[in-house]
């Protein structure tokens, strides 16, 4: 048995969910911040026989999509913040970070 860990962005969160569950895949779901954007992300924690770990990704990777994204960089914490002028750029968001664990031992209570 695997554990597989995937980190999302949240637009994809409902697609993923319903696709996990038409695919006969329980997960849980936490709610999550990304360091880089400081965005809102959702984690998937799902048991996986290992036998079925190939198709649990491919549902990850068919449900979440790589996208451009316009964001406003932060300020600096130091130095002449009053003569730093933010300029959006681009940077690509979504997709998958996915990470998949041994399990030693599983029980359901």
């Amino acid at each position: 048995m695997k554990l597989v860990v995937a980190i999302i962005q949240d637009k994809d969160s409902n697609r993923l969910s319903n696709a996990l569950i038409k695919e006969g895949f329980r997960a849980t779901k936490l709610a999550s911040t990304g360091g880089f954007l400081r965005a809102g992300n959702t984690t998937f924690m799902i048991g996986v026989d290992d036998d079925r770990v190939q198709n649990a990704l491919e549902v990850i990777r068919s449900n979440c999509k790589i996208r451009d994204q316009l964001v406003t960089p932060v300020s600096p914490v130091s130095g002449a913040a009053d003569s730093y002028i933010p300029f959006p750029v681009e940077v690509q968001v979504g997709g998958a970070a996915v990470f998949v664990l041994p399990v030693e031992r599983f029980e359901h209570f």
